[in-house]
């Protein structure tokens, strides 16, 4: 069995799948497998994908959605068949440097109190590098309504904590933020997680990803926002923060770029 399955949902990503796919083969650690779940893509994204599994057949597993299903059950569908002990989350249009597993692996071996590890991230576009995030610790319960704890595509999670909050949960009012709603489940149910301080994962953040933050996503934000502030029962005034995903999105598209480029 291998100690990590790395959980690919791919969809519409067929100029970027072979290069993150090609950083995980060049991890330092290799003990892992890759389940690849297509979700209904319009491009050649499953060609490539077919044409790797071939080229890797014991460590690639293969699942193609009869149509377009979201990210949070297709993840489930990964979820479903992956065998190791560490889940770790990749996107398809990005990419793994080389320790990120070895770091991660080691860093869940030495910590058995975490359920979670993530990292920072380098963000890049057509152009290049344009922000490198660092910063670590562990999430405070009272911040976790502020933002996500923890950056999704770099993360690594123990198997069984997937399993005891029953994966994602399979909803269009958490489309874009099945990750934040999965952490609020994790910390829920008790789990705990920790961010490393140097990044390890860099995702692409270019057009593409700017026209994906819809205001539809940005009320489900707000949703989980929600659920965070009743369930932990975190004071009045933490109620703030639930409505600044929509401010965000009210801002102008220049004004927004040019804040994320240089938070």
């Amino acid at each position: 069995m291998p100690r990590v399955s790395v959980l690919m949902g791919i969809y519409n990503c067929a100029g970027t799948l072979q290069e993150a796919l090609d950083s995980l083969y060049a991890q330092t650690f290799q003990d892992f497998e890759i389940i690849l779940c297509e979700d209904g893509s319009s491009d050649n994204t499953y060609d490539i994908a077919l044409a790797n599994q071939q080229q890797h057949p014991d460590r690639i597993v293969l699942l193609r959605n009869e149509h377009n299903m979201g990210l949070n059950q297709t993840l489930n569908n990964c979820i479903a068949v992956a065998r190791g002990d560490y889940f770790a989350r990749m996107d398809g249009d990005d990419i793994s440097l080389p320790e990120r597993f070895e770091t991660e692996v080691k860093f869940l071996d030495e910590h058995p109190q975490y359920a979670i590890v993530s990292t920072p991230m380098i963000y890049f576009d057509e152009n290049g590098e344009f922000r490198r995030v660092r910063g670590g610790g562990e999430p405070k319960i009272k911040d976790l309504v502020k933002k996500t704890p923890h950056c999704h595509a770099p993360c690594m999670v123990r198997r069984e904590a997937y399993l005891k909050v029953g994966g994602y949960t399979v909803s269009p009012k958490l489309l874009r933020v099945e990750d934040y709603h999965l952490w609020y489940k994790m910390y829920l149910a008790g789990f705990r997680g920790y961010n490393l301080r140097e990044p390890l994962y860099a995702m692409r953040d270019d057009r593409n990803a700017t026209a994906r933050r819809k205001m539809k996503f940005r009320i489900n934000g707000c949703r989980v926002k929600y659920m965070i502030c009743r369930d932990f029962h975190l004071p009045l005034t933490a109620y703030i923060h639930i409505l600044r995903p929509i401010a965000v999105g009210l801002l102008p598209t220049p004004i927004y770029n040019r804040l994320h480029r240089k938070k």
